[in-house]
């Protein structure tokens, strides 16, 4: 299935490197557009199956996601996302190596239902998830890159 939203950008660090900042909440909170920071419930840290609380902001909106980890390797980390029980929608990031260091591909699905979007479009004050979504990947690629190169 096609994602909603998705772009890749060239690093100059190691697959494992990436994979350690988008798969630590605090890094990944570091560098991502509207993620402001999460807490893992009942683990310490990724791996299938480990699910975390997140906080998204966006201007003064704040909303809380409840996400389950789906994949954890150096390859990829992805992860489902559900508000108030509902499912909002699927992240990943693959991580492919290159001559260079790695291509990271960052991609999403909404997985909202038809009728609860609305009620996100008043939390979150997006109208088109998907073009908002793509800004996002794009300036949160920017931002990895440089956490990533920069260590």
């Amino acid at each position: 299935m096609t994602p909603d939203a998705s772009a890749h950008i060239d690093i100059a660090a190691t697959p494992q490197r990436v994979f350690d900042l988008v798969s630590d909440l605090r890094g990944l909170s570091g560098v991502a557009e509207e993620y402001a920071g999460g807490k893992w419930l009942g683990t310490s840290g990724p791996s299938v199956g480990a699910r975390f609380r997140g906080v998204n902001k966006r201007g003064w909106r704040v909303w809380p996601t409840t996400s389950t980890v789906t994949d954890c390797s150096a390859e990829r980390f992805a992860f489902e996302v559900k508000s108030l029980g509902m499912p909002v929608s699927r992240w990943q990031y693959d991580i492919e190596q290159t001559a260079d260091g790695c291509r990271v591909t960052e991609s999403t699905w909404d997985r909202r239902p038809s009728w609860y979007k609305p009620i996100t479009v008043l939390a979150t004050g997006v109208k088109d998830r998907a073009v908002t979504n793509q800004a996002n990947i794009v300036a949160t690629l920017e931002r990895l890159k440089r956490a990533a190169e920069s260590a």
